[in-house]
C-alpha cells in the first residue's frame, strides 16, 4: 500500500457532502445531531457518529476542515509509514473513535437535558491535532492565523482554555468535546506507540537547547 493522504481527502469530501445535504434537509440535520437526551431515551445511538459529519454553517465547516487538512493529511502519512500495510485502517478507526470519544462525556453529563444538542467534527479534529502534535511537538502553529507558537505550548493553552470555557458554560460551544477529543488523540498514540513520548520529549529538549 503506497503512502498517500487520500483518506483524509475522502473524509473531507464526505463531511462536506453530508453537511451540504443536511442544510437542505432540516429533518435530516435534526436526525443526525448529537442529542444526549434522545440517545438516552430513544436509543438513537447513530447520533454519536453522524453528528461528526454535519455542521451548523459554512464557517463552522470551513474552520474544522481547514484544521483537519493540515494535521489529518500529515497524520495519515505518519500512520502509513509506522504501520505499513494497515496504516489506512488505523487512521479510519482512529477518526471514527475520536468522534465517539469526544462526545461520550457530554452524553453522560447531558443525557437528561432535553434542550442540549451539538454537532460538528470539532472533537475529532481536536484528536487529530493533538495526535499530530505528539509526533511534531515543536512544529509551529499559528494561533489566530498570525501568532506563532510551538505545538506543545498550543496543546497546553488549548487544554486550559477548553476546561475554563466548559466550566463557564456561557456560550453554545461544546468545549468538553474539544478537550476530550484532544485527550483521546494523545491516549490513542500513547497506546499505539508508547515510544512516541520519548521522541516527543527529545524534540522539545532539543528545541530548548
Amino acid at each position: 500500500m503506497g503512502i498517500s493522504n487520500s483518506l483524509s481527502f475522502m473524509i473531507m469530501a464526505i463531511t462536506v457532502a453530508i453537511s451540504l445535504l443536511a442544510w437542505q434537509k432540516p429533518a435530516w440535520l435534526d436526525a443526525m445531531t448529537m442529542s444526549p437526551y434522545r440517545i438516552n431515551k430513544k436509543q438513537e445511538y447513530w447520533r454519536f457518529l453522524t453528528s461528526g459529519f454535519i455542521h451548523a454553517d459554512f464557517t463552522h465547516l470551513f474552520f474544522n476542515l481547514f484544521s483537519f487538512y493540515f494535521f489529518g493529511t500529515q497524520l495519515e502519512i505518519i500512520f502509513s509509514i509506522i504501520f505499513p500495510g494497515y496504516g489506512d485502517v488505523i487512521f479510519i478507526i482512529f477518526y471514527l473513535l475520536a468522534i465517539l470519544a469526544a462526545d461520550l462525556p457530554t452524553y453522560f453529563k447531558q443525557r437528561n437535558n432535553h434542550y442540549f444538542n451539538s454537532l460538528g467534527a470539532s472533537g475529532a479534529v481536536s484528536a487529530v491535532i493533538f495526535a499530530g502534535i505528539m509526533f511534531f511537538p515543536t512544529e509551529k502553529i499559528y494561533l489566530f492565523g498570525f501568532v506563532e507558537i510551538p505545538g506543545f505550548i498550543y496543546a497546553g493553552l488549548f487544554t486550559w482554555y477548553s476546561i475554563a470555557m466548559d466550566r463557564r458554560g456561557r456560550d453554545n460551544v461544546n468545549h468538553s468535546a474539544h478537550l476530550y477529543g484532544g485527550l483521546f488523540g494523545v491516549l490513542f498514540i500513547t497506546l499505539l506507540r508508547p515510544s512516541t513520548w520519548i521522541e516527543f520529549v527529545q524534540k522539545i529538549m532539543l528545541m530548548l537547547g
